[in-house]
């Protein structure tokens, strides 16, 4: 009779069921590491102490003891990938080897999955009894962008709701959080050098209610709240512990409404529009005068004062151009600069930002509007009205992350809209998700080496409170995982969907509300 697939998400690039005794888990267990490991080790002792209250003793050298013992050890894996790890597990121990410390880190991820989900538990239960099989695992990823964006400025969700978000990213092997936090309808990071960002413009009164097809109708409530830089920093560093870049988007030219509503002079009306209260593409745009540009690299320098990743995103998306088009100064600006049209400006836009970060050692990040005009050299292209925007990137030479409506945009119902909660619209079911291949067919074998990864996306206009959110992320985020993380051949969604069924327990332990993919389920 067939083994059941032990219940890893995501599945890993091999793992072997082994004859023999389960390692078993207990309050005399010592966690053996080298020191360049010791934080990792630190956190999986934690993990364990949180449900257990053990507190497994932690050491630098091996004592000979044949007691129960979790290793950590630097060493080959048969992959140069630093994500990269082994996991060998049998009746006396579990040791995980890697090359870097974030194979470690994913090595003792992968190694929690194997204990029963409690171990995952919120509150003491030290009557658990925790083994583990025997298995021997290999494991390494397949993309090195594993990302999941959550929109913060339509809503804003408290740090500690994030930082739970940011551990389940990294229990699922995701590394990057790409937080949107400027919009139309709110600015929510403080800029020391500009307050009334945040004093003006991370307000509106109040949100329109339902879709707005018809007439405005406000709900009356309003809505405020931004991260401190004091806030950010320890997000951040919180991010790091767990492998978890954090990827901020400063949006520009376009989604600037809450940003001129707060500073007018940088924006092209006489009068500025409040921040707004509704959904949609809206006509506002930064004007393209010499103090603007100021402004921008101001606010860009205290951005990457916060924020250490490599990456900066400056949005580029759904920049309509009818303010620009009758504006006399931009239109001036457009026959100065020897541009043909608006669309070539946005490009000149754009690439003004991309020098800007390249001067201070970082690399622009924009959504595939990028393209048009012509694309800034080292910019790395979001591909999101489908795929085309990543073809033509690869092409380029330019790298692209993977991120399409509708494969991973997890602001879509995730089934009949009758049963579910208000959405933006469309249909992304987790088999859809699940069966999402980021490699297009058109690209060649080094075209496809410019795929860098692949991205969910949580646009928040109907994801009002953090239990929405994560209901709309979970289990769809767990596909996103596996096509991330495992090998192109990875097993079929009936597979997937087995071992979740188990993973679902974790969630549970965790606290995490998730839509339960009954419908998959045979009677």
């Amino acid at each position: 009779m067939p083994t059941a697939p032990l219940p890893l998400v995501p599945q890993p690039s091999h793992c072997q069921r082994r004859d023999g005794p389960d390692f078993v888990l207990g309050a005399a267990t010592v966690i053996i590491t080298p020191t360049k490991f010791q934080a990792t080790a630190t956190l999986l002792a934690a993990r364990i102490e949180a449900a257990t209250s053990w507190k497994l003793n932690i050491t630098t050298t091996a004592d000979g003891s044949t007691g129960s013992h979790i290793e950590l050890r630097i060493g080959a894996t048969g992959s140069d990938n630093p994500e990269s790890y082994t996991l060998k597990v049998n009746e006396q121990a579990a040791v995980i080897t890697a090359p870097a410390t974030a194979g470690a880190y994913y090595g003792c991820q992968t190694l929690l999955q194997l204990f029963p989900a409690a171990i995952f538990s919120q509150a003491l239960r030290p009557d658990l009894v925790l083994t583990a099989p025997s298995v021997e695992i290999t494991d390494t990823p397949r993309f090195q962008w594993r990302g999941v964006m959550v929109d913060s400025s339509r809503f804003y969700q408290p740090i500690a709701f994030l930082k739970k978000y940011v551990d389940l990213l990294s229990q699922h092997k995701i590394n990057v959080f790409h937080w949107h936090l400027v919009d139309d309808q709110g600015w929510r990071l403080e800029i020391k050098k500009y307050p009334k960002l945040t004093s003006i413009g991370s307000k509106r009164r109040e949100t329109i209610r339902g879709h707005g097809t018809n007439a405005f109708s406000g709900d009356g409530v309003p809505v405020e709240g931004f991260y401190t830089q004091d806030e950010v920093r320890d997000f951040v560093a919180y991010a790091a512990e767990r492998h978890v870049q954090i990827l901020p988007e400063i949006e520009m030219p376009g989604h600037a409404q809450s940003a001129i509503a707060a500073y007018p002079e940088y924006g092209l009306l006489p009068e500025a529009k409040p921040v707004s209260c509704i959904w949609g593409i809206h006509e506002t745009l930064y004007n393209v005068k010499p103090e603007t540009f100021a402004f921008l690299e101001d606010v860009l320098t205290e951005v990457m004062d916060l924020f250490p990743f490599e990456y900066i995103h400056i949005g580029g998306d759904e920049a309509i151009k009818p303010q620009w088009e009758n504006d006399p100064d931009t239109q001036a600006r457009i026959k100065d600069l020897g541009l043909k049209d608006e669309h070539e400006l946005q490009s000149w836009f754009i690439r003004q930002a991309e020098t800007f970060l390249s001067k201070h050692g970082r690399k622009l990040v924009g959504w595939d509007e990028i393209l048009e005009g012509g694309l800034a050299k080292s910019a790395t292209v979001m591909s999101w009205r489908g795929i085309e925007g990543a073809i033509e990137s690869a092409k380029h030479g330019n790298d692209a992350i993977m991120c399409p409506n509708p494969y991973v945009y997890f602001d879509h119902y995730q089934s009949d809209i009758t049963n579910e909660p208000l959405c933006i619209g469309y249909h992304t079911p987790l088999d859809k998700v699940h069966s999402y291949e980021p490699i297009p067919t058109e690209l060649s074998a080094e075209q496809a080496r410019h795929i860098i990864g692949v991205q969910g996306q949580l646009w928040s206009e109907y994801l009002p409170t953090t239990s929405r959110l994560e209901y709309m992320s979970f289990p769809r985020v767990c596909a996103l995982a596996e096509i991330g993380w495992s090998p192109r051949e990875r097993p079929d969604f009936p597979n997937f969907l087995t071992r979740l069924t188990g993973h679902l327990r974790r969630l549970d332990c965790q606290d995490v509300r998730y839509r339960a993919p009954l419908e998959y389920v045979k009677a």
